[in-house]
């Protein structure tokens, strides 16, 4: 019976050696496989296990940190801070972040293991290699403050590139009116804008307005050209009850009076009767308002813009306008230059146009570069106006998403091709070149652009004037591909 016990004994024994040689096997090849640091220590934070890459953290092998205290190694500034040595202290779970001898970035998180008499036996921490997601984040930052010194590069130049109001601050003329504008709103005084028909002086006044302290309050333009002489002193200043025939019973507001706070915007100024000047120089003077049929004035307060095409000084010198109320109206006077005088706004204004009636129609239209180029070259007697409109109209007439030359209107095909006739022809004087020779390259050139502007040589045919077979001739015999240049 004791020789049984004893055979049974020493198979628990040698079972329980074999179960410990598993257990260790497998402890060893977690800690072999594990990314992660892994640590080991007794409950005096002794340590017992360490992985083999702990090399590469904290610069010292399992070997060198095995059989030492966690409290030597912080002192050694190995584990800096130990995290063992928080959780020995706290009694829980415990997270630090750790820098190392080797450089790098470390999250350590440590776990109490406890015995039945809550007694801490074990600890086991694992570290987390945090250098490269602190070196990204680092890289964030930097990304992040270039990218807003880009912004505010970028919100820099389009001040200077373009403002709100479609006012296009490209050239320096531009620059300068726009610089004086901001100087100008912070005052009440009153503004003239002179300058050509279609300049866009209205867009400035609306500018001058909205930077100025009156911004939230009422801007109200005035057509001193589209309202009949008949009607322009009712409308301007109002009437009362019964002052007329038709009138309103409760009597009406005028214009000015609508204008009190803000801003009263008289647009084409020149066209003012000369027997509305009088009252109107008497309401800027006094800043009162008496309606039509009324007897009593009432306050006004409103800053007065005008503007106009007219040379008011001749105007004044030809009994057509008050010189009284010229001096009155012409504190600060700010001409807007001709679009042609400013061909570098163009460009900038055919885009934001295009963009703007791209988003208006839901279209993608874009031009192609020569269409530019005519655009440019254009004298634009209308001025903004005109290109505004001739840019909506190709949006919304354009067939191909490609706006080529040739759907441009006819005028401004003429004007440029005549400047390109005179060009051309003294080009070719210069180079020597034969008749026959000029001929062969005009030919190629028209080859060229009907290849750009349409995918068939049938539609070519017809836009040159030609028959199918004759195109298809003349492409082989210059060697012109139509793939190549449609894509050019």
């Amino acid at each position: 019976m004791l020789s049984l016990n004893k055979k049974l004994f020493e198979s628990s024994v040698i079972f329980m050696e074999e179960q410990l040689q598993f257990l260790e096997i497998e402890l060893n090849a977690i800690l072999q496989a594990s990314k992660d640091n892994i640590v080991i220590t007794d409950g005096k934070g002794n340590v017992l296990r360490a992985s083999p890459n702990c090399i590469s953290i904290y610069g010292k092998g399992s070997s060198y940190l095995i059989g030492k205290s966690v409290y030597e190694l912080e002192a050694e500034n190995i584990f800096l801070p130990s995290v063992t040595k928080k959780v020995l202290t706290e009694r829980k779970e415990v997270q630090v972040m750790q820098h190392t001898p080797t450089g790098r970035t470390v999250m350590a998180t440590g776990f109490p293991v406890c015995n039945d008499l809550d007694e801490i036996i074990r600890v086991i921490s694992f570290s987390y290699d945090l250098t490269e997601i602190q070196c990204l984040k680092e890289d964030y930052e930097e990304l992040r403050t270039r990218m807003e010194r880009y912004q505010s590069e970028i919100q820099e130049l389009r001040e200077r590139g373009q403002s709100k109001e479609d006012i296009v601050i490209q050239s320096k003329s531009i620059q300068r009116i726009w610089q004086l504008l901001q100087r100008v709103a912070k005052s009440d005084a009153s503004v003239v804008f002179l300058g050509e028909s279609g300049v866009g002086k209205n867009v400035f006044a609306r500018a001058l307005h909205k930077g100025s302290h009156r911004k939230t309050e009422t801007f109200i333009e005035v057509n001193c050209g589209a309202i009949p002489e008949s009607l322009f002193e009712s409308e301007m200043f109002g009437y009362e009850a019964g002052s007329f025939t038709g009138a309103n019973k409760k009597g009406k507001p005028g214009l000015i009076e609508i204008a009190d706070k803000g801003t009263l915007f008289l647009d084409e100024i020149g066209e003012l009767p000369l027997s509305v000047q009088a009252k109107l120089l008497k309401a800027i003077q006094e800043k009162k308002v008496t309606r039509v049929g009324g007897v009593y004035s009432k306050s006004i307060n409103f800053r007065l813009i005008a503007s106009t095409n007219q040379d008011l000084e001749e105007m004044v010198k030809q009994g057509k306008f008050r010189q009284d109320l010229f001096y009155r109206l012409n504190v600060i006077s700010i001409t807007i230059p001709p679009l042609r005088e400013r061909k570098e706004d163009i460009v900038m204004l055919v885009h934001y146009y295009l963009k703007k009636f791209n988003e208006k129609y839901e279209t993608s239209k874009y031009f192609h570069s020569t269409t530019i180029e005519e655009l440019v070259d254009y004298e634009w007697p209308g001025n903004v106006r005109e290109l505004q409109n001739i840019i909506e109209r190709l949006v919304i007439t354009t067939e191909t998403r490609t706006i080529y030359p040739d759907s441009l209107p006819f005028h401004i095909q003429r004007e440029h091709q005549q400047n390109m006739d005179n060009w051309y022809v003294e080009e070719l004087e210069e180079r020597g070149t034969s008749l026959q020779e000029a001929l062969e390259e005009v030919e190629i050139r028209w080859l060229k652009r009907a290849v750009r502007q349409y995918k068939t040589t049938y539609e070519m045919a017809e836009y040159l004037g030609l028959n199918q077979s004759n195109v298809v001739r003349k492409l082989k015999k210059y060697g012109i591909n139509a793939k190549s240049h449609r894509n050019a």
